[in-house]
């Protein structure tokens, strides 16, 4: 095989290694953490690199480290070369950790930046575990609902359709959708529109400024679902912040790391906005009060407070952990939120198909 060949093999692994293969956040935070361990137990840090691409068990990573290290002997520094790595280390950790070289205080920013990763798993978690209960009930009352309309109404509306007598117009839908869903072509279709639909919405999402932007206005504004938006937002936006700036990174560059880690894209906006003001010479909770909207008054006020007496690091940690409880307490809770919905959708649901099927029998009842 040519060189030509080899080499392009080569590029096309890692190119596979870094884009397709997925590695674990859990992954992640072992290699930051043990990486400190290893730092404060006198090991130099290509040491410490050498040995961790042994341990470590996703093989996208190993090959990452790998790198990593081959970057480091050559005298680069750690930063830099994590840096070239975007999606298995984002621009926060790395912010962190070159400020922390910058400073000679490497083994304390890999410190902070562990966890900075574990409260943010923590908040992850809590979120993708409240979302569990709600998609698994969605997902059986869809596949009861094909299995009745496509199996047991057919049969039973069957013997509706041969009766003379003028059917309730409930009876008269049900029928209709019966017929429309119990075909199999058409109900390929239907779930290819459907797929459709979901597809045009997400890429309008990635494409589309001012259709994500009115998206996540409107999950703003949503009954329950858009406290609990605003809350994971803070959550993000404090975390990040009092972190970074504990790893003595210039603000300006603090809030726009800040920014790029919230979710809904109107805090992204307002913080990203917030970090241009902030080299004008305007205070971060000055500008922050202007979205009052986004940022309540207890965010502005004690941003404030941090920023009179120079402990807004201090300040936002505090506001970190208040929000991270309330996101934790809200998650727990948010079973028991959703249920009355979920039932009330149910009990609708339930009711129509019972109304469409009960009301022609009492007719036929009567007129006997």
């Amino acid at each position: 095989m040519s060189v030509s060949k080899i080499n392009y093999f080569q590029k096309l692994n890692d190119w596979t290694a870094q884009n397709l293969s997925h590695i674990p956040f859990i992954q992640k935070i072992f290699f930051v953490e043990h990486l400190q361990t290893m730092v404060h137990a006198g090991l130099s840090l290509v040491e410490s690199l050498d040995v961790l691409g042994k341990e470590i068990e996703n093989k996208a990573l190993q090959k990452i480290i790998v790198k990593i290290k081959e970057g480091v002997e050559k005298g680069r520094q750690l930063s830099e070369v994590l840096a070239e790595h975007p999606k298995a280390f984002p621009p926060i950790y790395v912010k962190m950790i070159e400020a922390g070289e910058t400073a000679g205080r490497l083994e304390e920013a890999l410190q902070q930046v562990t966890t900075q990763m574990q409260k943010t798993k923590e908040l992850t978690s809590s979120i993708r575990g409240a979302m569990i209960y709600p998609c698994v009930i969605l997902a059986a009352m869809t596949g009861i609902g094909i299995m009745m309309v496509t199996v047991v109404l057919p049969k039973l509306l069957a013997v509706f359709a041969e009766f003379d007598a003028e059917l309730p117009l409930a009876t008269r839908m049900l029928i209709s959708l019966t017929n429309i869903l119990g075909k199999p072509l058409n109900l390929i279709i239907i779930t290819l529109l459907i797929i459709g639909i979901i597809a045009t919405l997400v890429l309008g999402l990635k494409k589309s400024p001012g259709f994500r932007h009115g998206v996540h206005n409107l999950n703003l504004h949503l009954p329950i679902i858009g406290a609990v938006i605003k809350k994971i937002n803070l959550a993000r936006f404090s975390l990040t912040l009092s972190s970074v700036m504990r790893s003595t990174v210039p603000i300006v560059e603090a809030v726009n790391i800040a920014g790029e880690t919230c979710g809904n894209v109107l805090y992204k906006e307002a913080l990203l906005s917030a970090a241009e003001k902030i080299k004008t010479g305007t205070p971060l909770s000055e500008i922050l009060a202007e979205h009052h909207q986004l940022f309540p008054p207890m965010v502005t006020e004690m941003i404030m407070v941090g920023e009179r007496t120079g402990e807004i690091d201090n300040l936002l940690t505090e506001l970190s952990n208040f929000y991270g409880k309330e996101v934790d307490k809200t998650m727990k809770n948010f079973t028991t939120i959703i249920e009355p919905i979920i039932i009330v959708f149910l009990g609708i649901a339930v009711g129509g198909i019972a109304i469409a099927v009960i009301m022609p029998m009492y007719s036929l009842a009567q007129n006997f």
